[in-house]
Formats: structure tokens, sequence, C-alpha cells
């Protein structure tokens, strides 16, 4: 090794302890450059170490670098560029005429080839330059891909980035038409050579593509390619993708120069890709936390579940960047599920479709309390789903919303068929977001338990007052109206006073009835049973309507805390039967469906137009307070000449 080579070692070495790593890249690239002498080497040097002694300052190292923007015609040059640093110098260059306008003369006067490589660096310089200006990843892409042409003087570029199982998953490009693209199809998924760089991450350079034995050739609408350039592109220690170069048939070949350059940009670019990632995870995280921060003020705040569940469900989708986010949880009818919130594509025409549970992921995920990822739902045996069917939904994630220990409904995002598939981090994400979505229903329920817990207050008070003051008192009128038509000898007036005793023990009846309505504490477990039956008894004797009783005694027990909201419940949909319906006779049921208690009141009467019907008068309004009391589903089905079914489901799993 001659004295002026390790020289140039050492100041190699100096450069990466003070440079830092780009800077030092480009300068290795020239000095190993396999034509530049010994003694441009130790110059180019020696005036590296004389600009940068004692720091690696932007104007000491731009006065050897390059010179001034102005006058520097005979050098190429990148374009200005909107994305770019060029606009104006980012390391003070123009500050320095004198020296640069020195060293551009001296660059002049070097030989063809070594005036060549003087102006490939200086472009590698500003491609860096460039690159570390960018902070979209997206448009970091861009510009590599555009920066790689520009240097190697290729005529096509791409870059493609590698997803899950090595698979390329984002194709940017340039040379290539829209047109073109649009002809082509789906991007390249990483066989013949572009897989050939990625089974080995090793820079690889052909001279003609087709005659590699790896090549599987062009799909058609393919612009023809001859000369091959490919570089690997990493960030974090592993593989991010890799950089792809080609030229024209009949073009010249690319040297072991262009490789050299490709080699110091594709470290500058994994630099770049790194930087814009963790700017990406920075915003992302920032995202994150004012969705979760909007979401739990939601919560706070009162605001309705199905609200909530509609912000979960649009905040999820856009963070994970999914077409479309749903909501699915339990529905009245047996077995089945029902979207109660969608979000994103179709989502107008899924809000309260209703699918099978058994047999679907959705179902699936209930039951085990586990999330399913699928790569293509619409592929999957065991998908049903209006979401897949409406909308052409492939890569999917349904994770389960849990509450109070137990699956309740689902969570799902989904992409379109051949759309991006989603990651761990994407799953853990939409877990933290249903997880919310649980917390909103379960504090709707808790808020509708505390009002129904004020109101069963209230009506204690009210009944205590009814039965201490109000019964009390018609008790003792009633007694003196018996006393005195014992005294009286008028057969008339003592069969006035009989009557109106009569009377007064009706309203005492009566009253009492409210009572027994307005304090559900006074039944123990095995008497709703035998209220529903007394009621539909004296249902029959006040209207004349049979009133078949059709009672689990179980269900009875199970509720038996709630007993006085279900009279109550019973009463008003009979009131509403003996006024309305016109019926023969009814039926009332008290029975378990999908893990809930049922309470249904069915009659043969003539039915009514239930649109028709809304806001005419009180009946539906106060069976649905009721409804809402019991924290359960109110259903009226009812259809002229069909007779009508008012069915309340409760949850049981909601009781006191």
């Amino acid at each position: 090794m001659t004295t002026s080579s390790r020289v140039c070692g050492l100041y190699v070495l100096t450069t990466v302890l003070v440079c830092g790593p780009v800077t030092t890249a480009v300068a290795v690239w020239w000095l190993m450059a396999s034509n530049a002498t010994t003694t441009t080497r130790a110059t180019a040097m020696s005036k590296i170490n004389a600009r940068n002694s004692g720091s690696c300052s932007g104007s000491g190292w731009a006065d050897i670098a390059a010179p001034p923007l102005d006058g520097y015609s005979q050098h190429r040059r990148l374009p200005r560029s909107p994305l770019g640093p060029f606009a104006t110098d980012p390391v003070g260059r123009s500050a320095r005429p004198a020296v640069g306008a020195e060293w551009r003369d001296g660059s002049a006067r070097l030989p063809g080839r070594e005036r060549g490589m003087v102006e490939r660096r200086d472009l590698l310089i500003e491609a860096g330059l460039a690159l570390a200006s960018e902070l979209s990843l997206p448009a970091v892409l861009q510009r590599i891909v555009e920066l790689a042409v520009q240097v190697t003087e290729a005529r096509y570029g791409a870059v493609g980035v590698l997803g899950p199982g090595n698979r390329i998953v984002e194709f940017v490009t340039t040379g290539v038409t829209a047109e073109h693209r649009e002809l082509i199809g789906h991007i390249p998924v990483g066989r013949g050579i572009l897989g050939a760089l990625i089974e080995d991450a090793r820079p690889l350079r052909l001279h003609d593509i087709k005659d590699d034995p790896r090549s599987v050739g062009f799909p058609p609408n393919h612009p023809p390619m001859q000369p091959f350039l490919g570089a690997p592109v990493t960030a974090r220690g592993r593989m991010f993708g890799n950089i792809y170069l080609t030229r024209e048939p009949g073009a010249v070949d690319f040297t072991e120069e262009d490789e050299g350059s490709l080699l110091v940009l594709a470290s500058q670019a994994g630099v770049a890709v790194e930087n814009a990632r963790l700017y990406d995870e920075s915003h992302q995280r920032e995202r994150r936390l004012e969705a979760v921060g909007e979401i739990a003020t939601a919560i706070l705040a009162g605001t309705e579940s199905e609200t909530v569940l509609k912000l979960v469900a649009g905040r999820a989708r856009e963070l994970v960047g999914a077409e479309l986010a749903t909501v699915a949880v339990p529905s009245d009818e047996l077995g089945s599920l029902v979207l109660v919130v969608a979000d994103g594509e179709h989502a107008e025409d899924l809000v309260g479709l209703t699918f099978a549970r058994d047999e679907s992921v959705s179902g699936e995920v209930i039951a085990s309390g586990r999330p399913v990822v699928l790569k293509d739902a619409s592929n999957d045996q065991r998908t049903y789903h209006p979401m897949v069917k409406a909308g052409g939904m492939g890569p999917s994630m349904f994770v389960p919303l849990i509450v109070r220990g137990q699956a309740y409904g689902t969570l799902a995002v989904a992409n379109r068929v051949g759309g991006q598939e989603f990651d761990a981090e994407d799953l853990a994400l939409v877990q933290k977001f249903a997880d919310q979505a649980a917390v909103a229903m379960e504090y709707s329920r808790a808020q509708r338990e505390v009002r129904r817990l004020a109101v069963m207050e209230d009506r204690e008070r009210i009944a205590r007052e009814l039965h201490d003051g109000v019964i009390q008192s018609l008790f003792a009128v009633g007694m003196g109206m018996q006393a005195t038509a014992i005294m009286t000898r008028d057969p008339e007036l003592q069969e006035r006073l009989e009557s109106a005793v009569e009377e007064v023990d009706r309203v005492i009846r009566d009253l009492r009835n409210y009572i027994f309505g307005l304090r559900p504490g006074i039944l123990a477990d095995r008497q709703l049973d035998q209220a529903l039956r007394e009621l539909a008894e004296d249902f029959r004797e006040k209207t004349g309507v049979v009133a078949v009783v059709d009672i689990d005694a179980t269900v009875a027990a199970e509720l038996a805390s709630r007993a006085g909201d279900i009279v109550q419940f019973v009463r008003e949909a009979l009131s509403n039967v003996g006024r309305h319906a016109e019926a023969a006779t009814c039926r009332i049921s008290l029975h378990v469906r999908d893990g809930g208690a049922v309470v249904e009141i069915d009659d043969d009467g003539t039915g009514f137009d239930l649109e028709s019907a809304r806001g005419k008068g009180d009946g539906l309004g106060n069976l649905q307070g009721r409804a809402d009391a019991l924290g359960g589903d109110l259903l009226i089905a009812s259809a002229p000449g069909q007779g009508t079914t008012t069915r309340l489901s409760i949850p049981l799993s909601t009781r006191s």
C-alpha cells in the first residue's frame, strides 16, 4: 500500500468520525473509483481535510464539495423541485464565491473521466440533501427513484417496497407513462429478476434482462427494456425494498461507476426511509392519542352509545388505513347478528343488515373471545358478512367487543380484494378501539341502570305516600259509609251507600295495583308468574277478551327484582289491546331467547299501520319508555287485518 493510500484511509476514518455516514459514503465512492489516480485521490482528500479541520461545517464541505449555485453551468445539476432543497442553497455555498469559482475552474481542467466523477459526486451529495429534506414516506420513495434515474442516466426506474412474506406491496416508478401503467395492470409480486434481488440482497447488473435464466419475461404492454441495475435498500437493519433501473434496448450497459453511485444512493435512501418512518410513526402516535382522547371525552360526556360506536369505527378505519369498518351485535332474531354501525364505503347500505351468527367469522370471534385476521375474506369459507358480500372485501380483521368479561359483538375493518393486508400493529390498534367501544356500551348500560334506579326510587316514594296517605284516608271514608249504611233504615239510601263503598273499594284496589307496579320490591320470586295470571284474568273480566298465559317460571324468578316494571309494561300493552285491537283472544308469554328474557303480548285483532300510528297517542310512547326503563329493546309488529305483536327483549346479563 502506498503512502498516499494510507493517508487516504486515515482521511476516510476521520470523515467517518466527524462528518457522518452520507458524506463518508460519497468520499469513499469517489476515492475508490476504479480509474481515479492516486494523486487525484490524495489531493482531493487533502482538500477535504484542509477545509474541514476542526469541524465538518456546512460551509467547509461546500467549498470543496460543490461551487456556488450560480455559474455552475458546466456541471450536471439536479432540477429544482418544490419537494427538495434546491430552491435555496442549504449549506451556504453562495457565501464563498471566490473559493467556489476557484474550485470550479480547477474541476473544469480535470480530465474528462475525472470531471465526470466530480459531477456525479456533486449529484450524490445533492441527492442526499434532497432525501434528507423529505419527511413524507410516499414523497421519499418518489424522490429516491427519480434521483436514481438521474444519477445513473437510466431510462426507467422503480422502487419496490416489501411487505409480509417479502412480497412487493408497493411499486413506485418513473419513466413509465400513466397509460402504460394502466395497461400493465397490477404491480409485480416479486418473481424473476425482481425476485432475485429479494432473495439475494446484493447489487445486480445485467447486460440484457431477457438473457438471464432467472428472467420470467415482461407482462403484456410492458415497455421494452434491456440493461438492468438493481440494489437493495435497508432500513433499521432489515430489508425495506429494492431500487430497479433499466435502459431501453440498444442503450449502453450500466457501469461499475453506476453501480457504485446506486449503492451510495441506496444507503442515503435507507436513512431517508428510516427518518420518514420515524416521522410517520410519531405522527401516527399523535393521531392515535387524539382519537383515544376524543372517544374518551364522548363517553364521559354521556354521548349515546350508537354515536360513540360510530366514532370508534370511523377512527379505527382511518388509523389503520382500511376502507370499511363495522360493528356487529346480537339481534332480536334468534342466532343472528346485526350491523349497528358502519363507516366507509357502502356504509349506508350495511347499517341494519342481519346475518347468521353460526358459521360466520363474527360468530366465531364472539364464541372464542379472540380476534381473527384474514388475508382474503372473500375466499374464506367461514365468512358470511354483509360487508364482504356488498363490498368485495379481502384483507379483514374481526376483533371481539368484551363486555363484563364476555364477547358481546365484533368490530371489523376490511380492505378490498387485493388491498393492503393488516399487520400485528394494526391488530393491536383495532383491539384498543374495540376496548373503547366495549367501555362505551357498558357505560351506556350503566347510565340506563342509574336512570332506572332513580325512577324506582321515585316510584317507591310515591307508592309509600299513596299507601300511607291516600289509601288509608279512602279506607276510613269507606268504613264510615259502611257504618252509616248499617244504621239507616231507608233501603234506597242503604243501597246507594253500599254502592259508594264498592266504588271506594274499587279505587283502593286500583291504587294498590298502581302501588304494585310502582314498588317491585314487594314481589317475591314466585309472584311474577302469579301477578301476570291475575292481570290476564282481570283483563278478561273487564274486556271480554280471552287472555292465555304462557310463563316460564325460571325466567320469572330471574326477573323478580324487576317484576313491577314488567307488570306495568304488560298492563300498558293489554290496555292498548282492549282499547284498539277489537280482538277475541290474546296471549301473554315470558320465555328465554338467545340468552335474554322475552315478554310477548300477541292478539288476533284488526292490527294497524305503524307509521300512521306514530305520534297519534301516548300508547306506543309509554311502551317505549317502559322498555327503556327496563334496559330492553321494544319491537312492535302489526299490519291491518293481521293482529299485533308487542315484544320486549331484556338482557338477563344487565339485571339488577
